[in-house]
């Protein structure tokens, strides 16, 4: 990115990341019994997170002329999701991570038990927002159609498919064809949401909207690419966790099944196609494309 770009970028995502925590604030349960869970949830949640999902849902809103209140619980639903997410994949049984974002994860210091059921909460605190009506501010029929496309990204067709296929990978081995598919859906797939999601909620015509999920498409595949090349050459003092773990594990990574250059080849593709497919849009739509280029050149 030009040196406009990324002050551009910087005050975006700094406006949106304290849009977005003050929704959290406001949606996330604050106690309650058993405390242990509240705790586990708002330490889980609120561990300074990027916010990339929700800033993508309500970028996407706006590249389309839609406003940020109405997406903004649905915004706020996606990170409850991701924030469950994590929290399976740090336990032991999955990734065993001890830290995140440089602190330790939710299972270490409230107990694998308590982890377990704070994602289990998350996840269906997520889709209890989403059926409020006097929350999300859009019609029945719109709500049905946003529940429902984040439902997928999260289930068997999403996340839980592609993790799933994550680990049989580790014992099995797999080839590229395979490894795009586990970060399709393990990463990709809420990210594609988060973009359809805005752009559903206002009113994107079917070109608009076949664009941000392409858009969606290959960032998503470039974020997870660029994790794989942080595990690798990262620094873990900027990531808040340790890099190398993805080699320890077998784990299917792009630098393990295509080598390092042609990874960071494949990001680069990535991300020209993510600018690619918002050409037929107007700036509105800038805050999308620095975002995309971000991705490549993130540090953590």
């Amino acid at each position: 990115m030009n040196q406009d770009d990324d002050l551009f970028l910087k005050a975006y995502l700094e406006d949106r990341q304290g849009i977005v925590e003050e929704a959290l604030q406001r949606y996330i349960p604050g106690n309650g019994i058993p405390a242990e869970i509240y705790e586990a949830i708002r330490y889980s949640v609120f561990n300074g997170g990027k916010r990339i999902r929700p800033i993508l849902c309500l970028a996407a809103a706006e590249a389309v002329g839609g406003d940020l209140a109405p997406a903004m619980p649905v915004a706020c639903a996606l990170e409850l999701i991701h924030s469950y997410s994590l929290i399976h994949d740090d336990l032991p049984s999955m990734d065993n991570d001890d830290f995140r974002r440089g602190k330790p994860t939710c299972h270490k210091v409230f107990g694998e038990n308590i982890a377990i059921l704070a994602g289990d909460a998350l996840l269906t605190e997520a889709f209890f927002l989403l059926s409020r009506s006097e929350k999300v501010m859009f019609s029945a029929e719109k709500r049905l159609a946003v529940i429902q496309e984040i439902a997928y990204a999260a289930g068997i067709g999403g996340m839980v498919g592609g993790q799933a296929l994550d680990v049989i990978s580790e014992k099995s081995g797999a080839d590229e064809q395979t490894l795009q598919e586990i970060h399709r859906r393990k990463t990709g797939a809420l990210i594609i949401a988060a973009v359809k999601s805005g752009a559903l909620i206002s009113n994107a015509g079917k070109d608009k909207m076949q664009a941000l999920t392409e858009y969606g498409i290959h960032v998503g595949l470039a974020f997870q690419i660029a994790d794989d090349i942080l595990n690798v050459e990262g620094d873990s003092a900027l990531m808040g966790k340790g890099t190398g773990s993805d080699a320890s594990r077998n784990k299917l990574t792009y630098p393990s099944v295509l080598g390092m250059p042609a990874a960071k080849e494949k990001l680069s593709q990535h991300i020209e196609a993510a600018a690619a497919s918002l050409a037929g849009f107007d700036e509105r739509a800038m805050p999308l494309m620095v975002m995309a280029r971000f991705i490549k050149e993130r540090k953590s």
